[in-house]
């Protein structure tokens, strides 16, 4: 994770909980490299009476040419040793400003600016947020722009990336600025039970952001209009509706303005819940794909995956804070003096949180993963059941794999992905369609 995914990385795990992505090629990405757009069923995997879901995964995997798959494993791959490097990166960078009392630093400038303690606390997060992204800078323009292009995944220019970035370093500063207020205000006047308040606090934080997000966050980045498309629309809200789904709308978002990927997602709860696709995927996706897509998501929706994952990350916020108050301490003791922290209410503290924060999800990022990519397994199950679109769906997983391996090893799967493979997902849905072979579609997954 780059600078600002770190510094809220609980935040956007929570934010981004029910999503599929699968990418598809568009007129920029990197000639023989892009995976095939299938315009009919392979041989293979043709519905008849000898249909064997086995053969019928390894005649979709056939269809991916070599040069695509090289490309999308080697990306996906880089992406490990990417893990390593951002947790070194942020590491370091926090360590400097502890070592060199930088940190100290900044408090002493935020305490001769103002005597009110409110006014310290936000005045010294604007210093650290700011100080945090120069410092991490060099590895975020690799690895979100440069990286991105090198694989034909990105679609902006260095100009309109860098606003995007400003956008987000301007988020980060507001929402950040508002929770650690708040926190630090809590360990200044809870100093034995500030880890569960602190931990209550951040969980509200967190529910709220998941509200807003869709309505107040996404827009900021990206246009969201209604689509009116009833090509497209009236299929989606009938299934929405056979499915108990309350959504009278299906939103566009124009993410090819940085991207190539297709995705969609259902996002926020309550008044705030939206069914949205990228402009990506409505422009390249099949009818047959676009339905497999939408069943998946409306998946999270029907099995109460946002709110499951709320609960879940809360009590990883509550272990995250209680390992805080054992961590902090210890480290204080030894090391508070050199760094001139006058304890855990000290604003000069939070690099060495963010240093423990780090730590914590390196180390738990298996279990998150498995988390994650286990309800997007029942996701995809539940997808299939509903639009019934088994061959769609393995083209969506196809399309997935021009930026994630398709056949991973299993501990490989298991400690690096959030979503389940691409042959998983393939081999998912050749089983339901050998189950189903009286109601799979047979037709071509062709192109729109």
């Amino acid at each position: 994770m780059c600078n600002r995914r770190m510094l809220v990385s609980l935040l956007v795990l929570m934010a981004c909980c029910a999503s599929v992505a699968p990418a598809q090629s568009t007129p920029g990405q990197l000639p023989g490299t892009a995976m095939p757009t299938i315009t009919s069923v392979p041989s293979g995997a043709q519905a008849s009476p000898n249909f064997n879901a086995d053969t019928a995964t390894d005649a979709y995997l056939a269809l991916i040419p070599p040069e695509a798959k090289a490309r999308s494993d080697a990306y996906f791959e880089g992406g490990y040793w990417l893990i390593l490097w951002e947790f070194v990166w942020l590491a370091a960078a926090m360590l400097i400003l502890l070592n060199l009392r930088w940190s100290a630093g900044m408090r002493n400038l935020a305490e001769r600016i103002t005597r009110f303690k409110p006014l310290q606390t936000l005045i010294y997060l604007c210093e650290f947020t700011i100080a945090v992204t120069v410092l991490t800078f060099p590895l975020t323009v690799y690895e979100d722009y440069f990286r991105e292009h090198q694989y034909g995944l990105a679609t902006q220019t260095f100009g309109p990336w860098m606003v995007d970035q400003l956008k987000s370093l301007l988020v980060n500063l507001v929402l950040g600025g508002i929770l650690g207020m708040v926190l630090f205000g809590v360990v200044r006047r809870l100093q034995r039970s500030w880890w569960l308040w602190g931990a209550g606090v951040s969980i509200v934080f967190v529910v709220v952001v998941v509200l807003i997000a869709p309505v107040y966050l996404v827009p900021i980045f990206n246009k969201v209009t209604r689509l009116d498309d009833p090509k497209v629309t009236q299929p989606i809200l009938r299934l929405a509706r056979a499915n108990g789904i309350p959504a009278r709308d299906v939103f566009e978002i124009d993410a090819s303005r940085q991207t190539t990927r297709m995705s969609a997602n259902v996002s926020g709860f309550g008044h705030t819940m939206r069914i949205t696709l990228n402009d990506n995927l409505l422009r390249r996706g099949s009818p047959e794909e676009i339905q497999a897509v939408m069943g998946h998501e409306m998946g999270h929706y029907v099995l109460h995956h946002i709110y499951n994952s709320i609960f879940f990350f809360a009590v990883v916020i509550v272990v995250l804070f209680a390992y805080f108050r054992w961590a902090l301490d210890a480290s204080l003791k030894r090391w508070g003096e050199t760094w001139q922290i006058r304890g855990i209410g000290d604003t000069a503290v939070l690099p060495l949180a963010v240093l423990l924060l780090a730590i914590f999800i390196f180390v738990m990022t298996p279990v998150l993963n498995t988390f994650t990519r286990t309800q997007e397994h029942e996701a995809d199950m539940y997808g299939l059941n509903a639009s019934r679109q088994p061959d769609g769906f393995a083209q969506a997983a196809i399309h997935l794999g021009e930026y994630r391996k398709m056949s991973p090893g299993t501990l490989e799967e298991w400690i690096f992905y959030d979503h389940p493979s691409g042959r998983h997902r393939i081999h998912d849905a050749m089983v339901w369609k050998a189950q189903n072979l009286n109601v799979a579609q047979p037709q071509s997954a062709g192109a729109p």
